[in-house]
């Protein structure tokens, strides 16, 4: 039987991006499957170089891929003149409507035991169209937020029937034995944005009779979540609220670096680290490329390749498991070694088989 191939875009981005991005790599062309990796540029790096932090090159030539594997980008905090991010801009020109980010416990220090969650953030509106302006002779700031009925359908489905999926696949595994979706809003503050998305949410979870869907008010849900993660099965969130609640989360399974996240839409995907580029360690060959591999294995299962996918997970868990762990987790262990435990961990599954 043919092996296919896959067209991967690398994007390495700035800091650690460039450490961690090979490393998935590396995972990836230890797998029985075919690879051609396109190498291209984005990020601040590329915006001090070329004047502009997504190349048209970039642009262009993902849209050719499979998929594609995005590693950090630096962003100022304070506006530069010319410069976006590329990674809300490469969002918006591919549609990648949802961003998808699983949090499962792991087996290192200060890991909770029990959790198994996916929280879906809708991923092109919200407060992240970035329409800002000041008045007042600049002594105030205002920020357009943007919900449409249309985008949280949309995102809303998407959580829907991940939920079912994921209890399909774990075969009637759940405490409770249905699967649950969690609806984060803050409706009764925000009565016209947050009350449209919460409202759109309600009419998908008619399509979906055989899920099982609650409400929570996005400050008492990162309460609840700290206190009962183990509880929480597919949570659905607008865009800000989806960042901040995915980025809490990982601090109950073993912090960012062993958070991925998928960036889906109906065509493509592009996987990338919860984690940003770490300037502080970026070049000492001390990232937990965990995360970015651990993202990689997201990419594969979008492509279809969900038993090479599990194999990956495995084989980040099983590394884990021995007790190979970056600085970051307690450990020693470098970027390096790391990666080549997990290869290891591969090797020894295809031996077995």
């Amino acid at each position: 039987m043919a092996v296919r191939s896959y067209r991967i875009a690398l994007i390495p981005g700035d800091g650690v991006g460039k450490e961690v991005v090979p490393a998935a790599r590396q995972v990836l062309e230890a797998l029985p499957l075919r690879f051609d990796f396109v190498e291209l540029e984005a990020g601040w790096e590329t915006f001090t170089r070329t004047g502009t932090a997504l190349p048209q090159r970039t642009a262009s030539a993902i849209r050719g891929c499979d998929g594609a594997i995005f590693g950090a980008t630096q962003s100022p905090s304070q506006k530069v003149e010319g410069y976006s991010s590329p990674i809300l801009a490469l969002r918006k020109q591919l549609d990648l409507y949802a961003n998808l980010r699983p949090v499962v416990s792991m087996p290192v220090p200060g890991s909770r035991f029990g959790v198994d969650m996916l929280i879906v953030r809708e991923n092109t509106e919200c407060l992240y169209v970035r329409q800002e302006r000041l008045e007042d002779d600049g002594n105030t700031a205002v920020a357009q937020r943007v919900i449409t009925r249309r985008a949280s359908e949309r995102i809303a489905r998407k959580a829907f029937a991940l939920a079912r999926s994921r209890a399909a696949s774990r075969k009637g595994e759940h405490a409770e034995g249905r699967p649950r979706v969690t609806i984060v809003h803050k409706a009764n503050v925000l009565s016209l944005t947050d009350g449209l998305f919460r409202e759109a949410c309600q009419a998908a979870a008619k399509e979906f009779p055989d899920v099982e869907v609650e409400e929570q008010i996005v400050d008492s849900m990162i309460y609840r979540m700290i206190r009962e993660p183990e509880r929480y099965d597919v949570i659905v969130a607008p865009n800000l609220y989806g960042d901040i609640l995915s980025d809490a989360a990982a601090a109950l399974v073993g912090g960012l670096g062993l958070a991925p996240s998928a960036n889906v839409g109906d065509a493509f995907t592009l996987v990338e680290p919860v984690h940003g580029s770490a300037p502080d360690i970026a070049g000492k060959g001390l990232a937990n490329p965990c995360a970015t591999i651990l993202a990689a294995a997201q990419l594969l299962a979008s492509l279809g390749e969900g038993e090479m996918a599990q194999r990956v997970q495995d084989a980040v868990h099983a590394a884990l498991l021995d007790g190979v762990w970056t600085p970051d987790l307690g450990g020693t262990a470098t970027t390096k070694r790391m990666t080549e435990a997990i290869v290891e961990k591969l090797q020894e599954r295809d031996k077995e088989v």
